[in-house]
């Protein structure tokens, strides 16, 4: 089984309606990538898909787990030259640049080597000293990977690539793909709280929670607010679960890439929209890196990535919202 950090937690589904008077209405969940998926779509011909779902998912871990010895990803972290990469790799790594590029490297699939020494990896915590994490600085840094053909080319064999956080956002996309191959185009699937949605459910659009940043929540979550979504993806990605605590500190799975430490904000929530799943996943960790203020400015200089968000921050131990102008409209804030 293919166990993902969850970069992105916040999302809670909400399907409420009776069936459609058309078409029926199929639920199909289960286990995958280290957490749980859901979806629903509208069928004439009412048949379930999960086999092919599942298969689906084996296809995505065979490429990207980390957590599979024989997986793509796994070889080549363990510097196997005789790996070729497939067409999974192939997409979730060239997007990883795209958004590397764009963000100056805050978002960066190469710092595996960090994850594992923080613990948040495949590898036990190690003692963390700056000595430590500057050594592996060294082997972190997007422009030492290269695709060329179907090979990953290292600068460094001490480099490992960590695809935790767009994954789970990819393999969204590829079961929408899935789904929309055979004629479905009312359809909401989800994975580990990564999700997309298209057309309606009854004669409304799909409505999607975002928690309410709660680090003690275990099982009951609070919502902060309701969003409608029309034919888009969405992602969130937030500081407040995926923790441990140290001497009194709170070390985030979130690493920033410049400094090798768990990245510090006042951002807690980082919710994305966007037309691909995979796009929103990728920023919603890379806004988690930069912050509420250097995000909002990332944002204006970059309104040709039709990005839209919902941030979540702390601002002196009072939570306030900051979102889209565009996205106010589909938003019902519940406090």
């Amino acid at each position: 089984m293919m166990k993902f950090l969850l970069a992105t937690l916040g999302s809670i589904l909400l399907f409420t309606g009776c069936n459609s008077n058309k078409k029926s209405l199929i639920k199909v969940e289960g286990n995958a990538q280290g957490t749980t998926y859901h979806i629903s779509y509208f069928s004439d011909d009412q048949v379930n898909h999960k086999i092919v779902i599942d298969s689906l998912l084996k296809e995505i871990d065979a490429s990207m787990s980390t957590w599979l010895p024989g997986s793509i990803i796994s070889r080549i972290n363990n510097n196997d030259t005789s790996v070729t990469v497939d067409q999974y790799f192939i997409d979730v790594f060239k997007k990883s640049l795209e958004v590397s590029q764009k963000t100056d490297g805050l978002f960066d699939v190469t710092v595996g080597p960090l994850v594992n020494s923080w613990g948040f990896g495949i590898t036990k915590k190690n003692t963390q000293e700056s000595t430590t994490i500057d050594s592996l600085l060294h082997f972190v840094g997007y422009k030492m990977v290269n695709l060329e053909g179907n090979k990953i080319i290292k600068a460094n064999l001490e480099i490992k690539i960590d695809f935790n956080a767009l994954a789970q956002g990819y393999t969204v996309d590829v079961l929408a793909n899935y789904f929309e191959s055979k004629g479905i185009n009312n359809y909401l699937v989800e994975l580990g709280g990564e999700l997309k949605a298209k057309g309606k459910k009854e004669n409304e659009n799909w409505k999607v929670g975002i928690d309410k940043p709660d680090e003690k929540a275990t099982y009951e979550r609070t919502l902060e607010a309701i969003i409608n979504l029309n034919n888009k993806a969405l992602a969130t990605s937030g500081n407040y679960r995926k923790f441990y605590e140290e001497k009194g500190q709170k070390f985030s799975h979130i690493i920033d890439p410049r400094t090798g430490y768990p990245a510090r904000q006042n951002l807690l929530s980082a919710t994305v929209i966007a037309d691909d799943c995979i796009t929103a996943d990728a920023y919603a960790t890379a806004f988690m890196v930069m912050g509420l203020q250097k995000s909002i400015q990332f944002l204006e200089n970059n309104e040709d990535l039709k990005l839209e968000v919902y941030f979540i921050y702390d601002d002196n131990g009072n939570l306030k919202t900051h979102a889209s102008e565009s996205l106010k409209k589909e938003i019902q804030e519940l406090h």
